[in-house]
């Protein structure tokens, strides 16, 4: 089953019940489902695992407003695919070139931690994605949970690709995935993914989308 993003999605109880509380207690929050940002047809499409608390909650981007997005936006600026090297909220005049970001959940998840119901359920939104953005030649899956869900939306199992940092596979309709470890602040603070790391990821799904 696929279908087209929605800012009014409550399918998933836990993760509605938290949007409301997070709503109260932050009144000039989005806290609302994060639809997709940047060109409406991509070649690169950039999978996430889902909004942050004070960035994309917060500001209705993805990646947006928090830390997690400070090398991802930078990064994309360096190689010439955006017009600014900061994302601050949805009036910027932010613009990608021949890139959408998206997210393999669209809610804020708890402690940023999506149950797997939660990743299935909200599946179909990434699959639809998928059906409708013809133009993707190269998916960049940030994280197991990204990669993982772009899996699933490719009608395939997970078996069918191993997570690995710098890792490359076929996809159905002639597409093909590399994996990056998540820009989050933990893997960046702990040296787990560097900057340079992730240009060379970045730049190698450029090249695979024609970039």
């Amino acid at each position: 089953m696929t279908a087209t993003f929605r800012s009014d999605c409550v399918l998933c109880p836990r993760l509605a019940r938290f949007l409301s509380v997070t709503a109260h207690e932050n009144p000039d929050y989005h806290c609302k489902p994060v639809a997709p940002f940047g060109e409406a047809a991509p070649k690169l499409l950039i999978v996430g695992l889902a909004p942050g608390m004070h960035g994309a909650n917060r500001t209705g981007r993805p990646f947006t407003g928090d830390y997690a997005g400070i090398l991802l936006y930078e990064s994309l600026h360096a190689i010439g695919l955006s017009n600014a090297p900061k994302s601050v909220d949805r009036n910027d005049g932010l613009k990608l070139h021949g890139v959408l970001i998206t997210n393999a959940v669209k809610c804020l998840p708890p402690e940023n931690k999506p149950l797997p119901v939660e990743i299935k359920t909200c599946n179909q939104y990434l699959s639809a994605e998928l059906v409708k953005l013809s133009s993707v030649t190269t998916i960049l899956a940030l994280g197991t949970v990204a990669h993982d869900a772009v899996l699933m939306a490719s009608g395939l199992k997970r078996s069918a690709a191993k997570f690995g940092h710098g890792n490359e596979y076929e996809l159905p309709e002639n597409r093909r995935m590399i994996d990056s470890y998540h820009c989050s602040r933990y893997n960046t603070q702990t040296r787990r993914l560097t900057p340079e790391m992730f240009q060379v990821v970045l730049k190698r799904a450029a090249v695979l989308a024609g970039l």
